[in-house]
């Protein structure tokens, strides 16, 4: 059993320390709330590429997202979660700069993409993050109010799980291994705050539902095990100095979707969830378009294409993504609720351990606090606020 103190802090007489326990998990100093957010880094591929680059307009008042004109080149015949995170889920000005690349992979020497130019995590980390981002000189970013979104993982899945788990496991170590290492790269140059989707169900899209159930049940699998590692490196990356961390299940998000459309207001006019219309899958004119034999319009179809959904899914994700950010982390170490005016007295004699200021130790009897013990140092001096600490046994 192992026990942490975590410092409260210097709180008002009377006040309870629950009030300042709003978040599931502690953050660090490098975390100043959504609201305080200037810069994301996006990182990935087909679901989350805009067509930024590096070469041309950067980021601005006029267009956070820089280049090119909004919503840019993207999958899902609409804006996709990164436009919406920037410009309709943000809380403050967002300069985004999305190095996502259509097609990409982690690594090509473990999964290669469809194209030889196609730039993978490893490109968009090693070579273009790199070099024009992480000198922090344009943008003048500092760790503290930038975030680095990561979603990536499709391309990984879609061209590996035919192989069954044998070999998807310990393909997927490695892929993760690589994916861990480029976070890192990041840290090292000053990030500090990382956001990771997990990936969306490859087996529901209209690419693995013309298979058999058997391609379908593999596929699955390798999903469910690509995220459950893409959740360790996450907590993994809590160990790094300053680090607050997100995972976001957009897999959820899909899968919810997909079963309820009506669960995200952004998604209520889905009527299609499984299948998609040939006539739509290279994008439409307007959003809305409506080709008769196709029965609905096109943004009343989820998936695109075989493999891509329509912007609404997107919308949600986006709000996913938003809402956990304004909670704060959701991974490291756990907040515990504690309530101190409901804590009762445990026999000890008050200590004197200073002129004027005496110890005092209480133990906590509510929900998941049961069996917590407090320490109070209280000045006896007017005006003076208490200092406590909880001992947390785990």
């Amino acid at each position: 059993m192992k026990s942490q103190i975590l410092a409260t802090g210097l709180l008002a007489a009377g006040v309870s320390a629950a009030a300042t326990e709003k978040r599931a998990c502690s953050a660090t100093a490098e975390w100043p709330g959504f609201a305080g957010i200037k810069h994301a880094f996006v990182f990935g591929d087909s679901y989350s590429q805009t067509g930024f680059n590096t070469s041309l307009a950067a980021p601005s008042a006029a267009n956070p997202l820089g280049n090119p004109s909004y919503p840019g080149w993207t999958s899902c015949n609409g804006p996709n979660w990164v436009d919406y995170l920037t410009v309709k889920h943000n809380a403050s000005l967002l300069y985004t700069y999305n190095l996502a690349y259509g097609g990409a992979t982690v690594d090509a020497a473990l999964v290669k993409p469809y194209a030889d130019t196609v730039l993978t995590l490893k490109d968009q980390v090693s070579g273009l993050f790199n070099a024009s981002y992480a000198p922090r000189t344009a943008p003048a970013w500092t760790g503290a109010d930038t975030i680095f979104a990561f979603w990536i993982g499709v391309n990984d899945v879609g061209n590996s799980y035919w192989n069954g788990a044998d070999s998807t496991g310990p393909l997927n170590d490695k892929i993760v291994g690589v994916y861990e290492g480029l976070a890192k790269e990041i840290w090292a140059a000053g990030g500090r705050n990382f956001v990771w989707l997990s990936v969306p169900p490859v087996d529901r899209t209209p690419m693995l539902t013309a298979e058999s159930a058997d391609a379908q049940k593999l596929c699955k699998e390798d999903v469910a095990d690509f995220n459950g590692k893409i959740a360790a490196m996450a907590k993994n990356a809590t160990a790094w100095e300053g680090v607050n961390a997100w995972v976001v299940d957009a897999n959820g998000v899909f899968t919810g979707a997909i079963e309820e459309p009506g669960k995200y207001a952004s998604t209520a006019g889905l009527k299609n969830t499984t299948a998609y219309c040939e006539a739509y899958e290279n994008g439409t004119d307007a959003q809305d378009t409506l080709i008769e034999s196709c029965g609905v319009p096109a943004n009343e179809y989820f998936w695109l294409n075989t493999l891509h959904p329509t912007y609404p899914i997107h919308d949600a994700v986006a709000e996913t993504v938003a809402d956990a950010l304004v909670a704060g982390p959701n991974l490291g170490r756990k907040r515990s609720h504690v309530d101190w005016d409901s804590a009762r007295e445990v026999n000890m004699q008050p200590a004197i351990v200073a002129p004027d200021i005496t110890l005092y130790q209480k133990e906590f009897e509510n929900g998941r606090t049961a069996g917590m013990r407090g320490l109070i140092l209280r000045p006896t001096m007017p005006n003076m606020a208490d200092i406590r600490w909880t001992t947390l046994q785990e």
